[in-house]
């Protein structure tokens, strides 16, 4: 009886694992995706300087509207394969909406090595935040409340800064972004290894703004400190 008890235990434990596994393989490979509508919405964007012609408090508004309003449409649709149209849809928007930065830092004669160094930083963050989500063991759920709060905040201080136009505290948000959103990569890898995200959709739409804020503040921070100007 104690053995059939610890068979049937031991398969429902692998069967977990399995469906662990599967989850995290597929948000790996959507998020290998989602780059390719990135890049071409940033290509878009800074071809046809769509947000410059904008101005930056239209683009602001934009920005928050349709980003959350994407959002918004991925979850609903995220148990359909309308969900991932919805992701990529999501993934061009962003791409679009981050071409005003790095139109700006290709005007550096050094831009494009700067986007190339911001490219592989963020890679190297995202590495090695997943090969830590694999050591760690013990339960980082209590860290979800922490980051959200620090996220909002650096949000409203973002949203502050566009009156007080701020160096200092633009440069302080930027750091704390880098750090907030690095954590939150650790976070929210680790939850889909212990099984706290089960749908890759959402671990994918997740995963992908943590690297979009960390590539951001990363590209911001190498512009001001090592753009060189002709």
């Amino acid at each position: 009886m104690n053995d059939s008890l610890q068979t049937s235990y031991g398969h429902a434990g692998n069967g977990l694992a399995v469906d662990r596994q599967r989850v995290l393989r597929n948000t790996y490979w959507l998020l290998a995706l989602s780059l390719v509508p990135t890049v071409l919405g940033a290509w878009i964007g800074v071809s046809t300087g769509f947000m410059a012609k904008m101005g930056f408090g239209i683009s602001t508004l934009v920005f928050f509207i349709g980003a959350f309003g994407l959002m918004f449409v991925v979850e609903k649709t995220k148990n359909s394969s309308m969900g991932v149209a919805a992701l990529l849809g999501f993934t061009f928007f962003m791409g679009l909406m981050l071409s005003r930065l790095i139109a700006q830092v290709l005007g550096y004669r050094n831009g494009s090595s700067l986007i190339m160094t911001a490219f592989g930083g963020t890679a190297a963050i995202f590495f090695a935040m997943a090969s830590l989500s694999t050591i760690i063991k013990r339960d980082l759920s209590s860290m979800g409340k922490f980051l959200v709060v620090g996220a909002i905040v650096l949000m409203v201080a973002g949203i502050a800064n566009i009156f007080l136009q701020s160096s200092a505290l633009m440069l302080t948000i930027l750091v704390l972004m880098l750090g907030v959103f690095s954590a939150f990569l650790l976070y929210d890898i680790k939850r889909v290894i212990d099984g706290g995200e089960t749908n890759y959709i959402s671990a994918t739409l997740a995963i992908y703004l943590d690297l979009y804020n960390v590539f951001q503040s990363l590209l911001s921070l190498l512009g001001i400190f090592g753009g060189e100007r002709d």
